[in-house]
């Protein structure tokens, strides 16, 4: 409990760090003396405070939805950014952009939801031909179908001259994010709580359907329920934001090294860790190259890369 009360303090200051980073200078005296229609004072109110609740929203949920995922496929290389969630999410969204250009961002969003959770089933679907040893092959099919997806997605967006609007999608970027354009972001602070309410069930149900059975749980409506929290988080993170990989697949399985597998315990490490990660990368994208930003998708994902390397031949030597 102590180790997590200094995770939280570290990430509180790392949001109150976030704040005073970016093009505009913003100081706490400039902030003391100026009224609500001064331009430091609209700066943080419109840009930077939506900027960092943002952060720490998308960040907490696309972690514990990586969480999610790997618990219920009973696997720690898996992510939705690996197994084709995210991807069927972008094309969902790419769809309905295509079909239905008007309708509300939150249409839009369970739309995005819907695909991603198709992909997810179709994920599982291929993996059950798969021995259950071969868990290194597993991320591989899901690489493999996420570039299925994310070809698909790329030739329709071609075809109908939405590449630019693609490639904005696919980076995940923080520089947009105003006051009234992140709130949907709170929907994934649900997802994260309602899985921290079903951790007990989602601990029973990674340890296979016929024990999670005989415990007089229904296996199928817990793996349900998982890939619900899981699609409807990436949709969610998606639309607002962008896609930001790896970062599923990095934060769990770092919290599992230092406080172990019980996901009622890690659930709180994993979002306060996941909110962290993300704010630390985008206050080094927003300094490294100062005034202009590097994306977070781009910062996470050179990151993430390596640590998922990292955990292949950690795993591949271990298994040696």
């Amino acid at each position: 409990m102590r180790l997590l009360l200094i995770a939280i303090i570290a990430t509180i200051v790392l949001g109150f760090a976030s704040l005073f980073v970016g093009v505009t200078d913003i100081s706490i005296p400039g902030l003391l003396a100026s009224g609500p229609e001064d331009r430091q004072m609209q700066v943080l109110l419109i840009s930077r405070i939506p900027r960092t609740l943002s952060l720490i929203l998308a960040g907490a949920s696309m972690a514990i939805a990586g969480l999610v995922m790997q618990i219920v496929v009973r696997n720690r290389f898996v992510e939705p950014g690996t197994v084709g969630t995210t991807e069927s999410a972008l094309f969902g969204f790419l769809v309905v952009t295509l079909l239905a250009p008007g309708w509300p961002i939150m249409g839009k969003m369970l739309v995005a939801a819907a695909f991603a959770l198709a992909g997810t089933f179709l994920f599982l679907r291929i993996i059950r031909a798969i021995p259950p040893r071969e868990v290194l092959l597993v991320p591989l099919v899901g690489i493999m179908l996420s570039g299925i997806i994310g070809a698909v997605t790329t030739f329709c967006a071609y075809r109908f001259g939405l590449l630019p609007s693609l490639l904005a999608w696919e980076l995940g970027d923080f520089s947009g994010v105003l006051r009234g354009r992140y709130e949907l972001l709170w929907i994934g602070l649900g997802c994260t709580v309602l899985a921290y309410w079903a951790a007990d069930r989602f601990t029973v149900a990674g340890m296979g359907e016929d024990f999670t059975t005989n415990l007089g749980l229904g296996y199928n409506q817990v793996l349900t329920l998982g890939l619900i929290i899981v699609a409807v988080s990436s949709a969610v993170v998606l639309v607002s934001v962008g896609i930001i990989p790896f970062l599923g697949l990095v934060v769990p399985n770092v919290v599992s090294l230092l406080v172990g597998d019980n996901m009622r315990r890690t659930v709180p490490w994993v979002a306060v860790s996941g909110a962290a990660f993300v704010l630390a990368c985008d206050i080094l994208g927003r300094i490294v190259r100062a005034p202009y930003e590097i994306p977070i998708g781009v910062v996470v994902g050179v990151i993430g890369s390596f640590v998922f390397l990292y955990l292949l031949l950690r795993q591949k030597r271990e298994a040696a």
